[in-house]
Parts: C-alpha cells; structure tokens; sequence
C-alpha cells in the first residue's frame, strides 16, 4: 500500500495517501461507512494515467485520523466532516479541488458543492442522490433497510456496537451487496480502521444526529443552516449509484435533475451493491476518469 501521509489541521492531524503527477489538477476522495480510504485504491491509478493528483483522507475517527484536543467533540455531522474538508484543503494549499464521495463522502461532497461552489470544480457522489433540506423520513422499506441507524439510536444498540464494531461492520458488507465481492483480507484489513478510539463516538454520534437524536455540535450551527438552505447545485455533478444497492436503494436517486443548474448525469452500475469502488473499480474509474476530464480540469 501506498505510504501514508499526515497534516495538521486546526482539530485532526488527518492521515491521508496521495498519488499523481504533482502538477496535476486535485482530486480529494472520500470515504464513507463503514469503510475507509483505501476504498479508492484500485480507482486512483486510472486518475493518475489521466493527470489528476489525488488526496484521499481517514475521515474523522477513522484509521490514524486523530483529535488534537481531548476536549473537542468528536460529532459525526456531515457539516463537521466538510468544514474538516475544506481545512485539510486549505492545509494542502488546495484553493479550488473536485471532490468524489462514497455513502458519508458523498454526503460531504455534495454539502460542499451545494454551499461552497467557488472551491469545487465539480462533484462525484456514488451510492447516494442528493436532495435539499433536511433527511426526510423515509418509507417504510427504506427504513427497513436502515435499521442498523435506528439500532444504533438505541442505548442497547450502541452498547452492542460498543463491544462489537467489527462484528456490526462486517454485517453491513454482506448484505449490502450482492455476495461473493469481498474476502476475509480485504474487510480485516479495513477493519483496523474501526479500532481508532475515537471512531464509536463519531459513528454513533452521525446516525443519531442525523435523525435529531443527538444535540449538533453548536460550533457547525450555520453551516449546518446553510446545507439545508441551499436548493439547488451549480457545479457539474455525476451520482453513480449501484442497482443492486441494498441498503440506499437505487430508486432514491432517481429524477433529481431538477436539483442541479450546471451539467447533471446519473448512472446506474448494474449488478454493483453499495460499494462501486470496490465492487466495480474499473468501471467507476472510467465513468470518473471522463467526468474529471470534462470538468476537473478547471
């Protein structure tokens, strides 16, 4: 594996990997649940052939992300996650980036091409369709699906996460997807980014936030205003979705062009669960690979 890098933010040192040519247009990748940044390996290579130098962090409480402060609250806000963004941005001297997210990472890309369009050039989101305001409820079968964010809201929930996060992760990847992509080595080596001590608090923090089951950290109280306010994305967007995604289902990304005032594509990766990067590299990195050509180069 790539060796791993590290800065200093105002509240991480963020533990990061990079490639590409140094004169390369910069392209951040993010992660999402329950994984890592590893899951853009097999993707980056294909971006660097085509010019791009990438970033992909260990977002907050993942892997050897880390607190400079014990006193700083470890919330899992997605307002929280982009704000570390744009400052392990501005730490790089990155003024203006694209940005690709899968699950939380696509939340994140999509809160900061919706709020701060003068730093992104443009924004690849997989496994997730953006939509304004705040989460809606969702229909029952979609909350069927999300039953292991309910779980965790509950106190015996947490308790069990608490004593058993690989266990609880591991269950997510197999019926997340389709069976038969993943292998003991893979998840065990992801896995190890679960044991970050601060990864429980962020996680469970997120889910329940997001669900107003938890108080928001009152340091993100405009972002997080301004991320529900917002209506519309002017940047140049792809969402990559699964069709086999069994847990976001393919269905909640569709008919969103309305959302979007510049360039807007969607496509549906058939056979593919909740992990494209994983799952399908090759054909993600072409489909990112393009849209980065068309608009990365900004």
């Amino acid at each position: 594996m790539t060796s791993v890098s590290y800065c200093d933010t105002p509240l991480l040192r963020i533990a990061y990997l990079r490639g590409g040519p140094e004169e390369g247009k910069p392209v951040i990748l993010l992660h999402g649940w329950p994984d890592d940044a590893t899951t853009y390996a097999r993707v980056a290579p294909t971006l660097h052939r085509s010019g791009f130098r990438t970033f992909s962090p260990w977002l907050r409480g993942f892997g050897k992300t880390s607190f400079l402060s014990k006193q700083t609250m470890r919330s899992g806000e997605i307002a929280a996650m982009a704000q570390d963004v744009l400052d392990f941005a501005d730490a790089l001297g990155l003024s203006r980036f694209a940005v690709v997210g899968h699950d939380w990472g696509a939340r994140i890309s999509y809160l900061l091409a919706s709020v701060f369009p003068d730093r992104i050039n443009c924004c690849a989101a997989l496994s997730l369709g953006w939509q304004p305001g705040k989460p809606a409820t969702p229909a029952p079968e979609q909350a069927k699906a999300f039953w292991y964010q309910w779980f965790m809201a509950a106190a015996r929930g947490a308790e069990f996460v608490r004593h058993h996060r690989k266990e609880f992760a591991r269950f997510q990847w197999n019926t997340w997807s389709p069976p038969g992509w993943f292998d003991d080595a893979v998840f065990d080596n992801v896995a190890a980014s679960f044991e970050n001590p601060d990864w429980l608090d962020v996680t469970l923090h997120s889910y329940r936030v997001r669900w107003e089951e938890a108080d928001p950290d009152p340091h993100y109280a405009e972002l997080a205003r301004r991320q529900t306010s917002v209506k519309v994305i002017t940047v140049p967007t792809l969402t990559l979705h699964g069709g086999d995604d069994r847990v976001v289902f393919p269905r909640s990304s569709e008919g969103l062009e309305e959302h979007f005032t510049a360039s807007y594509e969607r496509a549906v990766l058939h056979g593919v669960g909740h992990f494209p990067t994983r799952e399908a590299a090759e054909e993600v990195s072409g489909l990112l690979a393009k849209f980065l050509d068309d608009y990365g180069r900004q």
